[in-house]
């Protein structure tokens, strides 16, 4: 576990100076600890507002003078850095535990992951808890951080004594987090993505269920009951186990359900969920809704925020329509899962133009082929892993190669007829063409827009 007084004195190595490694830096900074952030890098992106020692285009070995490392969220276990730091018996922490350690005692952590509908649950589940503070008027704030935007490590400093910290948390970010402990923790589902990062399915489900496991028989649980994994994870888990399904199949005892119009909680509850595409949505409406119940929110709350919550950017969001085709951007589908809840959320009338690929996760493209056939006209692909997605689709389904995302607006803009979807919808990451998910779905609006 880290403790700041440990390590008085020392040196911290932040490695990576991404938005993370910054926070963190200069946080520990800000706590008068000496810092040097290392990033293999030539041309990193940011750079610390605060005086702090960078070295960058490699590691060199200044950072084994360190006394312990913070480590990057993007950065792959089995990099030399790591592995010469752990040989050295150097401690590596993660940006998440450094940063919470900074945190008041009584300060309540939520903490929301999944391979999707992270984002979106989180934001709900804040702007629940958010609104409860409003009514109260006790001058509580809640900070809603980590993946959704503002690294935790950028807010710890004005969290006040009192306060709730909801946090949304990556398998990145939980790989590297021993001793961390939200005490609402939701594990949404999980189903095969960043294996390019974690090596195999097995690491990938070990990193997510680190969520629970400083978890105490006094904290709570909120898992997705028709989610094999989920249920599995079920039984090692210490806390409170609350469960919801949107299916009619589950693996465990479920705490609410939806009857395809109400949400109904074992507690009596009846709620209607967000005005939100997609049954996901519903399911993510489900979790917000068991974390806030368990800090005894008021149903009455939690239905007042549902009621005026609204779409997410770049997860399902329709940009507009043009001479009668909808333009959909679903640019935080990084993954294969995501599109396929992204498709399953439109009516089976075989018309959507689907822009696919980027930076490819590992996963196999084969596994889209019944939802294309179901939803789909044609596949606009983009990106580097082009190629695979016509090795992989072996030929079954039609695709257009377009190479960047300008091209295949243009090119779905000349064939789309009325009451046709372009929904971009990548299952990719956007690192070959793209500095963010933000930024390409950013750009795909700005193409829609100027036609």
């Amino acid at each position: 576990m880290f403790n700041y007084a440990d390590f008085l004195g020392q040196k911290a190595c932040v490695l990576g100076s991404g938005k993370s490694g910054c926070a963190v830096a200069e946080l520990l900074a800000a706590y008068g600890m000496d810092v040097l952030i290392s990033d293999s890098n030539p041309n990193p992106q940011l750079q610390p507002s605060l005086h702090i020692e960078v070295e960058t285009g490699g590691h060199t070995p200044h950072v084994f003078t360190c006394g312990f490392f913070v480590k990057s969220p993007g950065i792959l276990p089995s990099s030399h850095v790591l592995q010469a730091a752990k040989a050295q018996n150097i401690p590596v922490f993660s940006e998440l535990e450094v940063a919470l350690s900074f945190l008041p005692k009584d300060v309540r952590v939520f903490a929301v992951t999944g391979t999707n509908g992270k984002t979106t649950t989180t934001a709900l589940l804040g702007e629940i808890l958010k609104h409860r503070a409003e009514q109260e008027k006790k001058g509580q704030q809640v900070w809603v951080c980590g993946n959704i935007g503002n690294p935790v490590s950028q807010c710890v400093r004005q969290v006040q004594p009192g306060d709730i910290v909801v946090i949304e948390v990556s398998s990145y970010q939980l790989e590297d987090s021993t001793y961390f402990h939200p005490h609402v923790a939701c594990l949404l589902n999980v189903t095969p993505d960043h294996l390019d990062h974690h090596g195999n399915m097995d690491n990938y489900v070990k990193a997510k269920g680190r969520m629970f496991q400083e978890q105490t028989p006094q904290d709570i649980a909120v898992l997705n009951a028709a989610d094999a994994i989920c249920a599995q994870l079920s039984g090692q888990i210490k806390s409170e186990v609350r469960a919801f399904s949107a299916q009619p199949k589950h693996w465990i005892k479920t705490d609410v359900f939806f009857d395809g119009d109400e949400l109904i909680f074992s507690q009596g509850y009846h709620l209607h969920p967000p005005k939100l595409i997609g049954l996901h949505n519903v399911e993510n409406a489900m979790a917000a809704a068991l974390m806030a119940l368990a800090d005894g929110v008021d149903s009455e709350d939690i239905q007042y925020v549902f009621d005026r919550f609204a779409a997410i950017e770049h997860r399902i969001e329709t940009v507009r329509e043009v001479n009668g085709v909808t333009y959909i951007n679903d640019s935080k589908a990084t993954n294969l899962d995501s599109v396929i809840t992204a498709l399953k959320s439109f009516d089976n009338k075989k018309n959507i133009w689907l822009i696919l690929g980027g930076r490819d996760k590992g996963a196999s493209y084969e596994v889209l082929l019944p939802y294309l056939k179901d939803h789909c006209k044609q596949v606009l692909s983009i990106g580097e892993c082009m190629d695979k997605i016509e090795r992989e689709l072996h030929g079954d389904f039609p695709i257009t190669r377009c190479d960047t995302l300008d091209k295949a607006v243009i090119y779905a803009a000349k064939h789309a007829v009325k009451d046709d979807v372009v929904l971009l919808s990548p299952a990719c990451a956007s690192f070959d063409q793209f500095k963010s998910y933000e930024e390409r779905g950013n750009v795909f609006k700005e193409l829609v827009h100027e036609l």
